[in-house]
């Protein structure tokens, strides 16, 4: 994905927010996340034959780079490993909760275990030590595999919203899971209750699009400053 297709990306996505507001617009909406998200996730989630954004960070991404932390960049001082986690868990729980009411992903495929993390929340509110531990202990494999599953669910998701459903509020008892299943801690309350406030669109432009693209360009600008 180079910088035009990256440019024209995000042109896209600012075209999807006045699809998703007009209920007659529904179908070409949901097709139109479908491809944009296709390229934040391995190509085999979307079955494209081109290389994705996310196969650009994986592409000859050893453990060494993939652990890095602190790194010294403007943006970000994160591990790679920290921010595929980190943008994985806040699409599993946005999307799975928040629009579905569904399990996670991260326990119906039993990834928690698999990952070898003891964290299970967004991340957001870290310290220095945790950030630290996330990124020399997790499962590299395994992390890439969860990614991969919580895309595929994102778009079953999408897939299932009826005409209309883009401009539903988040409901309050969604929002009181994030915390009863600890995927948003206390420190971190704010960004549950800035949810509180936003619809299911927005969700569909930040959590599980843009706010992935973001972190995957940074996860590149990491890749390019260590190697």
């Amino acid at each position: 994905m180079d910088l035009e297709e990256q440019r024209v990306w995000s042109e896209n996505l600012k075209a999807l927010n006045e699809m998703m507001l007009n209920p007659q617009e529904h179908a070409q909406a949901v097709q139109s996340f479908l491809s944009l998200h296709a390229w934040l996730h391995s190509s085999s989630v979307g079955n494209l034959s081109e290389l994705t954004l996310h196969d650009a960070v994986i592409k000859n991404l050893d453990e060494q780079t993939f652990r890095k932390y602190p790194v010294n960049l403007s943006d970000t001082k994160n591990s790679i490993a920290w921010h595929l986690w980190h943008s994985a868990r806040l699409e599993d729980m946005t999307m799975s909760i928040l629009v579905a009411d569904d399990q996670q992903a991260l326990y119906s495929g039993n990834w928690f275990k698999k990952m070898n993390t003891r964290f299970t929340h967004s991340g957001n509110e870290m310290s220095e030590e945790e950030i630290d531990e996330l990124s020399s202990s997790i499962n590299f494999e395994s992390l890439l595999a969860y990614k991969t599953f919580v895309g595929k669910k994102t778009r079953q998701i999408i897939s299932m919203l009826k005409p209309g459903q883009f401009v539903d509020k988040v409901e309050q008892s969604r929002i009181k899971r994030l915390f009863d299943e600890n995927a948003v801690t206390q420190k971190a309350s704010s960004l549950a209750d800035y949810w509180s406030k936003r619809n299911i669109a927005w969700l569909v432009l930040m959590p599980a699009t843009e706010h992935i693209f973001i972190h995957l360009k940074k996860c590149i600008h990491i890749k390019e400053k260590i190697n």
